[in-house]
């Protein structure tokens, strides 16, 4: 099977989401041992993003929910559960005479 996102064939789970999200991974998760100036410089081309692009976030929820049904399917099999039926408990504090 071929995972090709915007006529580009990627070659693993990572670079199919690189190229669906149009941006790398890392940008928003961020890497280990960073800096707290790289991490600045990071978050700051992060709000640039999200400023020039307001449908990125429902981009992102999309191609989540793309990836869950195609590797984790089972998570996407809701079931509803039954309300439970319950007696209430009345109050019994006594107020004072």
């Amino acid at each position: 099977m071929k995972n090709i996102v915007a006529g580009h064939m990627a070659a693993n789970t990572e670079e199919f989401v690189e190229l669906a999200l149009g941006t790398p991974v890392e940008l928003w998760l961020g890497v280990e041992g960073e800096s707290e100036m790289e991490r600045a410089a990071r978050m700051d081309a992060a709000r640039d993003i999200l400023s020039d692009n307001p449908d990125f976030p429902d981009r992102v929820s999309r191609v989540a929910a793309e990836m869950i049904e195609a590797f984790a399917p089972e998570l996407f099999n809701v079931v509803s559960l039954p309300r439970p039926v319950g007696r209430r408990r009345l109050s019994r504090k006594a107020a004072a005479a």
